[in-house]
């Protein structure tokens, strides 16, 4: 609630129009009652008393937000502040009738039940009146302005309940020069009917047929809004689309608002939106609690992972923010577009290479975090099998320069952003993150015991797959591919991978730190995001070529390429020395692996170290071997 003491000249005209009409009300209602039995000898008292119940009347309209509340935005729950508001004054006249004057003054009831009562309707009346002629005032004019602005017909696609939120979206002019015509819904109990004045032309079968329909007319339909129960499977969305680009529409998406989190916005309909199942939903109240007020360092803040999560940790509250990352580039322009986010965090970038221990301590140290996201990493297996020792290097190294660093910091959590090519490793990239897994393990249980240090930090690893539109992932290669005209390249007909969104992996991942956070967990050091079905790459870049109005084999080529060193065709979620148990958080399973001593993982790092020095490949896979059995090399 906005203090009086803070109030704009907006709030005080709303103030002083509430005082004069709840003057107005007792005056009118007085008068209804009293003309022709003694007015003008009860009216002189009125007038007396009249001055304070107003000033009254401004404390409580300002307790129920009468007085903060935008009148463009007047909706159900502000009405029934009216009434409560009303109802309010209405008792403080019965309170001053019944008990302050009727004994004092006339011996008699001064007012009396009928006007009190007559006095209730019209200050409902005056107060929600106004304030409603006003919206549709504003409704009116921006029905106008987006006619003359030549705004462009769009045709809804989705349920009621979606719609109803855009079309609201458009009324107050959060979304310009567009004006929806039709609704096109996959719910029967939505046909016939008008949702905000817009009617329901049908069912989604219905497209082809509505938009020929309004080509003879004056403005035919020139876009396609899909809202989000439009990409629920039912509503076959891949149809949608495809249709849609064959007539030569627009087509735009809404976002839900577990996504936007504030006024709807047109985005484009990415191919992403199409090829998942439905994401977990996520609780957003407990990320608030974890993060809010906090000092948060990302490592490789400039990558598509690291950015996310510097995203969602200012998005949730973080007091400080410092983002490390090793490439200039990146990270400008992580801070670029993390600026002109509206925040209040602290944000500061730091150019700083993971493998350097002496500054990765000196940053953290002087920062002081409360949590560290770890998401500095080298991951492309098949250059990591041809530059292994860079990958040691980072991958190991320095993971273990920001484990260590940040329990000497005091940070009270560190996440490490794992693979699920850790399980069961078949590639450097592998063998190297779950070496770095094993040593936050160890770190854990020792920081847990209190053997290593007096903080109780935790340090965990969350695994996950491939992520959608990142870095170097598939999604945007066969998109590259597909615009220059083909052909897509895929390694192998029988390549199967598991996919999720950029913006639900690092939410999970935030969970699963909370999670780890509560002191009855820590036990589990290991979290693995559900993945959901996997999917073959092959019939993913079928699907791509579709969705780009392209036939596959006719307009762009599918070629296969041979699988990659260090590759395997099937990603595996667990593994069989891992066994797993639910933590009651849906789309997080917590992983045991066996713990090593930290004695000995210190000591198979010094071999690493002098095996990179030395360019000892054999040694270092030798030792690697040692440390992770079911490392198995992957088949050149």
């Amino acid at each position: 609630m906005t203090r009086i003491t803070q109030f704009s000249a907006r709030n005080w005209l709303i103030a002083t129009h509430d005082a004069i009409v709840t003057a107005a009300a007792v005056v009118l209602s007085f008068v209804l009652r009293f003309d022709g039995e003694n007015l003008w000898d009860r009216l002189p008292l009125l007038l007396k008393i009249l001055p304070y119940f107003v000033v009254f009347s401004f404390f409580v309209c300002y307790l129920f937000n009468l007085t903060t509340t935008k009148w463009r935005f007047i909706s159900l729950p502000d009405l029934l502040n009216i009434i409560k508001a009303s109802t309010v004054l209405t008792g403080a006249l019965l309170v001053l009738d019944y008990i302050f004057l009727a004994p004092n003054v006339y011996g008699t009831f001064f007012l009396g039940k009928t006007t009190i009562i007559i006095y209730w309707f019209i200050q409902i009346f005056f107060l929600s009146g106004s304030r409603l002629a006003y919206r549709y005032f504003r409704y009116t004019r921006t029905r106008n302005q987006a006619r003359a602005m030549d705004a462009s017909p769009a045709l809804l696609i989705g349920r009621a309940a979606d719609a109803e939120v855009f079309l609201r979206g458009i009324e107050s002019g959060a979304v310009k020069r567009m004006w929806p015509v039709g609704i096109l819904s996959p719910a029967m109990s939505d046909r016939g009917q008008a949702i905000r004045g817009v009617p329901v032309l049908g069912g989604i079968d219905d497209l082809g047929n509505v938009v020929d329909d309004f080509s003879t007319r004056q403005r035919p339909i020139e876009r396609i809004v899909m809202t989000p129960s439009a990409f629920e499977a039912e509503a076959l969305p891949e149809s949608v689309l495809m249709r849609a680009r064959k007539l030569g529409l627009t087509v735009s998406r809404i976002p839900s608002l577990e996504e936007s989190r504030d006024t709807p916005q047109l985005a484009p309909v990415a191919v992403e939106d199409l090829l998942l199942r439905p994401s977990v939903k996520i609780d957003y109240a407990r990320l608030e609690n974890f993060v809010r007020g906090k000092a948060i360092v990302v490592t490789g803040g400039g990558g598509s992972i690291g950015y996310e999560i510097c995203d969602r940790v200012i998005t949730f509250g973080a007091a400080r923010l410092l983002i490390i990352e090793n490439s200039e580039p990146a990270l400008h322009a992580a801070m670029e577009k993390l600026a002109a986010k509206v925040t209040s965090a602290v944000i500061e970038g730091r150019i700083a290479d993971v493998r350097d221990r002496e500054r990765i301590h000196q940053l953290m140290i002087t920062f002081k975090p409360d949590a560290v996201f770890h998401a500095a990493a080298l991951k492309h297996v098949p250059i990591l099998e041809r530059d292994w020792g860079e990958g040691v290097k980072t991958n190991i190294f320095g993971s273990v320069n920001v484990a260590d660093a940040a329990l000497a910091s005091g940070a009270d959590a560190m996440v490490m952003i794992s693979t699920d090519k850790a399980i069961e490793p078949v590639s450097m990239l592998g063998l190297t993150k779950r070496f770095a897994e094993m040593y936050c393990q160890a770190l854990d249980g020792d920081a847990i015991s209190g053997s290593a240090a007096k903080s109780p930090m935790r340090l965990i690893s969350v695994r996950f797959g491939n992520v959608l539109a990142s870095n170097g992932s598939v999604v945007p290669k066969f998109k590259a591919q597909i615009e220059a005209g083909g052909p897509v390249t895929v390694t192998h007909p029988d390549m199967v991978r598991y996919f999720m969104t950029i913006r639900e992996a690092c939410d999970l991942v935030v969970t699963a730190a909370t999670h780890a956070m509560n002191a009855q967990h820590a036990d589990a050091s290991v979290y693995v995001l559900s993945m959901g079905q996997p999917v073959k790459i092959v019939d993913l870049a079928d699907r791509m070529i579709r969705l780009s109005g392209l036939q596959p084999g006719y307009d762009i080529d599918i070629v296969f390429t041979g699988v990659r060193p260090g590759e395997r065709l099937n990603e595996i979620l667990f593994a069989e020395q891992e066994p797993t148990s639910e933590i009651g958080i849906a789309g997080i399973v917590a992983a045991r692996p066996n713990e090593l001593p930290l004695e000995t993982l210190n000591s198979w790092l010094a071999i690493l170290r002098k095996a990179i020095e030395a360019d000892q490949h054999e040694v270092a896979v030798a030792t690697l071997k040692d440390a992770v059995p079911e490392y198995r090399a992957a088949a050149q």
